[in-house]
């Protein structure tokens, strides 16, 4: 059984019994479409019911073939054009895209995610719920939406804010890049495989005789390094800056402190857009006491407020996403200009939601 999605840039095929997915986009590193999401919901929901099925992997194309790149989030560009264009697939996109990571972290069978090479963003969103999310030296993790006026969202303020101590929040922030044993630390992997060995692991997936899905997932576990070395970021910064109450006082305090890791996170959060620092650092905090369903419904109210509060260009995220991916001038005109004028209020609005309960897009997820 093969499936593919338009221009097939979702390949989705049994092989033996593991359903298997490959994100088939390379030239635009596997960035999510509103085809892709809806293709591999529909794989999903057809092998969860499947009793062939024991197990699912997921994988990404590179320009140079399978492996290599995962995926580099969502498709930026489109978000851009539909929020101009008032397009309603944008509040589709993002409803089908979250119901879709609700699906990866409550997938009844064991769902393996081979996170190889850029995995950020929607990239997240679709491996952070797997049941075994396997790294290599090639592996790249980061949420950077703050760098386009966005928030982490696919569930970020979900497990960036189980990372260990204040790490999410400066995560979340900054959009700091994890290398494979960093993110084993940081508990957003489970183990590592040399990038070498993975055509080898997926074509042993077809040739196995499983029994059960639980077999399926020993058998990739098996060939992984679990070994979990110290992570290589400043601990004690972190929970000494990224502690503190607010934006203002985590960058005065960077900007008071005297080590080059200080002077760069300063001088990297200073290029991101006050306002959705503002809302970032709300965000992760509110999510340590929400659960995934409670979590995501959230996230979907803040994408709506970063289209809707703002409508048009005067959106940050439509702002950003103009200064890193279409003019590429890379001088956002941010409002307001400077973290120290961002006020409480502001950062409030997007915690409202515009939906009553029974009307909220994602009210179905259980």
């Amino acid at each position: 059984m093969t499936s593919t999605a338009p221009e097939t840039h979702v390949v989705a095929e049994v092989r033996g019994r593991v359903g298997c997915l490959t994100l088939n986009r390379p030239k635009a590193l596997n960035a999510l479409s509103l085809d892709m999401i809806r293709s591999i919901t529909q794989a999903l929901q057809a092998w969860r019911d499947d009793g062939l099925v024991l197990a699912v992997v997921v994988r990404g194309m590179s320009k140079d073939g399978p492996f290599g790149t995962f995926c580099a989030g969502g498709d930026i560009r489109f978000f851009h054009q539909a929020a101009l264009a008032g397009d309603a697939a944008l509040e589709a996109f993002f409803t089908e895209e979250y119901a879709l990571n609700h699906l990866v972290h409550t997938y009844p069978k064991p769902y393996i995610a081979l996170m190889d090479g850029i995995v950020m963003g929607g990239g997240m969103g679709i491996s952070q719920g797997a049941s075994l999310r396997i790294v290599t030296e090639r592996s790249k993790l980061a949420m950077p939406e703050t760098h386009i006026g966005l928030f982490p969202d696919v569930g970020g303020g979900y497990f960036l804010s189980r990372c260990p101590g204040r790490l999410g929040e400066y995560l979340a922030l900054t959009g700091h890049v994890l290398h494979a044993r960093d993110a084993m630390a940081a508990g957003l992997a489970d183990g590592y495989i040399d990038s070498g060995r993975l055509p080898g692991l997926w074509n042993s997936l077809e040739q196995t005789p499983f029994e059960n899905g639980a077999s399926v997932e020993r058998w990739c576990a098996s060939h992984l390094s679990t070994t979990v070395t110290p992570g290589t970021w400043p601990a004690k910064e972190i929970e000494r800056v990224f502690g503190l109450p607010d934006m203002q006082q985590i960058i005065a305090t960077l900007e008071a402190t005297d080590s080059d890791w200080a002077r760069a996170t300063a001088v990297s959060l200073r290029l991101r857009s006050p306002l959705m620092l503002g809302v970032v650092l709300e965000q992760i905090r509110r999510a340590r006491a929400l659960g995934l369903t409670d979590n995501l419904r959230m996230e979907r109210d803040m994408v709506h407020r970063c289209f809707h509060l703002r409508p048009g260009a005067a959106s940050e995220t439509v702002e950003g996403i103009r200064a890193l991916a279409v003019d590429k001038d890379h001088a956002p005109k941010w409002n307001p200009a400077r973290i120290e004028d961002v006020t409480p209020a502001q950062v409030a609005a997007f915690f409202e939601s515009p939906w009553a309960a029974e009307a909220h897009p994602l009210k179905h997820l259980g």
